[in-house]
C-alpha cells in the first residue's frame, strides 16, 4: 500500500488574494466556512481509507499553506524541500521546522533552484514522474535522482496559452513565472498503485506524452475534461482506495472496474486556489 502516513495543515489563511497560479482569480471570493468543510471531508475519506495523518498548524498568513504537497518530497526518513514562489516563501522556514520535529533529515536543492515539492514529483515504485519549467527546474531532477535514488522521468506539461490556447505562452503577473493548468505534474498524473497510473495525455508535451506511453506500467487515460474541470488527476490512492474528484465519473468508472474503492468529496471551494485533494498531503514515508 502506499500513502500510509501523509501531514497535513488547515485552512485558517486559505484565500486567493495573490493570483500565482492560472486557476486563482483574485476578484472570485473564497469562504473560509466551506474551505473548512471541505477540508474536513477530506480528512474523514483519508481516515477511512486507513492513512494516518499527522497534523500541523497552518503557517500564519499563507494563503496557500494549506496544500502542504508543496513543503517537500519525502523517501525514507529524508526531505528534499522546496522553493515556491513569492508569494509561498513564508511556508518554506515553517515546512523545514514541521519535518524537523518529525525527525526528518533535512535536505536543500542547491543554487536557489525552485523546486514545487511533491507537487511535482510523484513516486511510482523506483520511478518519480517529475514536472519542470512552470515550479520546478530540470537541473532538479538530476538532484532528486541522486539524493534519493530514484529513475526520474521527466515531464513538461502545455502551458497556458494567450488567445484561447493559440497565442504567445502566458507569464504569471504575480510570480513572474510561464504558467500553465498543470503548473504542477499531480494535476495532469496520478499514481494509484506502483503498477497503475492515471493520466492525461492532452496535458503534456508530445516527447513527455511519449516517454510516459512506452514506461512498462499499466495506465488510465483521463480527458482533458475531467482532468482540467474536475482535477481527477488531483487524487490520494492507498492501492486500495482512492480518494478522488466527485466530478470526475469517467475515471471513477475504470478505478473500480479495476477493483478499486473510490470515495469522492466534493470539493469546490479549495479548487479555487488552483489545488485539490491530492495537494492537501504530503506523503511522508515513501518507498
Amino acid at each position: 500500500m502506499i500513502n500510509q502516513k501523509v501531514l497535513m495543515s488547515g485552512v485558517d489563511y486559505f484565500s486567493d488574494q495573490f493570483a500565482i497560479n492560472a486557476y486563482m482569480d483574485s476578484d472570485i471570493p473564497v469562504s473560509l466556512e466551506k474551505a473548512k468543510i471541505e477540508h474536513e471531508q477530506i480528512k474523514k475519506a483519508l481516515t477511512e481509507a486507513g492513512i494516518e495523518i499527522i497534523k500541523a498548524e497552518p503557517p500564519k498568513s499563507c494563503q496557500d499553506g494549506v496544500y502542504t504537497a508543496n513543503w517537500a518530497l519525502c523517501r525514507g526518513n529524508k526531505a528534499v524541500m522546496s522553493r515556491l514562489p513569492n508569494k509561498r516563501k513564508d511556508e518554506e522556514a515553517y515546512a523545514e521546522q514541521c519535518l524537523r520535529n518529525l525527525g526528518m533529515e533535512i535536505i536543500k536543492v542547491p543554487n536557489e533552484l525552485r523546486f514545487s515539492g511533491q507537487g511535482d514529483a510523484l513516486p511510482c515504485g523506483n520511478y518519480l514522474f517529475a514536472g519542470s519549467v512552470y515550479r520546478t527546474d530540470l537541473e532538479v531532477h538530476a538532484f532528486l535522482a541522486k539524493t534519493l535514488g530514484y529513475e526520474v522521468i521527466s515531464l513538461q506539461t502545455k502551458p497556458q496559452r494567450q488567445f484561447f490556447g493559440h497565442g504567445k505562452n502566458v507569464i504569471n503577473t504575480t510570480t513572474g513565472w510561464p504558467d500553465s493548468y498543470y503548473y504542477d505534474i499531480d494535476l495532469a498524473l496520478a499514481v494509484i498503485r506502483e503498477d497503475l497510473i492515471a493520466w492525461c495525455p492532452e496535458a503534456f508535451m508530445k516527447e513527455s506524452a511519449t516517454k510516459i506511453r512506452t514506461l512498462p506500467i499499466e495506465k488510465i487515460e483521463v480527458s482533458i475534461k475531467e482532468a482540467r474541470k474536475a482535477f481527477a488527476c488531483n487524487l490520494v490512492s492507498t492501492g486500495e482506495t482512492v480518494i478522488m474528484s466527485a466530478f470526475a465519473p469517467k475515471l471513477k468508472k475504470e478505478l473500480e472496474s479495476r477493483g478499486l474503492k473510490t470515495i469522492t468529496p466534493k470539493i469546490r471551494e479549495l479548487a479555487k486556489g488552483g489545488g485539490y485533494i491530492r495537494c492537501t498531503t504530503l506523503t511522508l514515508k515513501n518507498l
